[in-house]
């Protein structure tokens, strides 16, 4: 299958990374000349547009920043979508975007499959990364052996839509981690307790999360380069408060992570790396939270494995499944 991608950017660049190891048939394209050189070096092609990138490949990739990209690009291949064609999407985007945008894929005779990612950065760039995937099972079944490339855990999530609706919930619930973490660790620190000692009380402990123990990581190491950024929370986080608000759920912790984000990012900008979050507190403590011994950055060190689909508990068969 000649597989197209469009977004070399922090999770993008890794994802296609994968394909590219793996030795699929890969053509990518990006607004940035330099990335897409980086990857024809290494062996994949170059696509001077979407709209080539559609006409050349059977399925393409879209990993972008934002619906409003993701829907510019969709709608510049619609023209050379026809019954075998396949649109992935890889971003986290708003599900009555990607079902208007499946919707006109279908319409074109293609097929659409929804596939964000969770995990971060350093699995993504492993292949170990966790995959939802929201599309009927025929598709699901034509593309899992790509899926099983891209990551490790791939979750039929259900029609298109569920997989966007879950991607969204899980980055609220990582916000809420990340967030909880930084007052913890801050608080320890007023209190006297030494930070090494903080965070492994935390890993081992009923308080641990895999949001502490990689993005707590790098708040003490100093870096705080999770390669995602203030603006980037705000979007996601603002998803889940507005699914909630369509279903009438009357929340009370996520409307405050939003004015909390929205305060980070008056402070610091958009462009902040989001675990400098944690300099809210800072600047109101006078405290440096940092300690020895810490890495400036997350590598995955499991080594890479085969990926397999994932049955819900509960269910002796995948959703959809026959």
């Amino acid at each position: 299958m000649r597989m197209g991608f469009v977004g070399l950017g922090n999770v993008g660049s890794k994802l296609a990374g994968s394909l590219l190891r793996n030795r699929f048939d890969l053509t990518v394209c990006d607004l940035n000349p330099e990335l897409v050189a980086g990857f024809v070096a290494k062996g994949a092609k170059a696509a001077e547009s979407p709209s080539e990138l559609m006409q050349s490949c059977d399925a393409v990739i879209t990993c972008l920043p934002s619906p409003q990209a993701c829907a510019a690009v969709v709608e510049a291949m619609l023209p050379h979508v026809d019954d075998t064609k396949i649109w992935m999407e890889m971003s986290t985007t708003e599900v009555s975007e990607v079902k208007r945008l499946a919707a006109l894929v279908t319409e074109k005779g293609g097929s659409a499959i929804e596939c964000p990612v969770s995990g971060g950065c350093h699995r993504a760039d492993t292949g170990n990364i966790s995959i939802f995937a929201g599309c009927d099972r025929a598709t699901f079944e034509r593309m899992l052996p790509t899926l099983t490339t891209l990551g490790r855990r791939v979750l039929h999530t259900g029609e298109i839509g569920s997989a966007s609706t879950l991607k969204v919930m899980t980055n609220y619930l990582a916000t809420a981690n990340l967030l909880t973490c930084c007052e913890a660790l801050v608080t320890m620190k007023a209190a006297g307790i030494d930070m090494n000692t903080t965070y492994e009380a935390m890993k081992i402990s009923s308080g641990t999360s895999f949001v502490h123990e990689t993005e707590s990581q790098l708040i003490l190491n100093g870096s705080r380069d999770v390669s995602f950024t203030m603006d980037l929370v705000k979007k996601d986080i603002g998803l889940f408060q507005s699914l909630a608000e369509a279903a009438n759920v009357p929340l009370e912790i996520s409307p405050l992570l939003v004015e909390i984000f929205d305060d980070g990012i008056a402070r610091y900008g958009e462009r902040e790396l989001s675990p400098n979050i944690i300099r809210r507190l800072e600047d109101a403590t006078g405290l440096k939270i940092t300690a020895p011994g810490f890495p400036t950055e997350l590598v995955d060190d499991e080594p890479e494995e085969a990926g397999y689909e994932v049955i819900p508990m509960g269910l002796s068969k995948p959703v959809l499944a026959s």
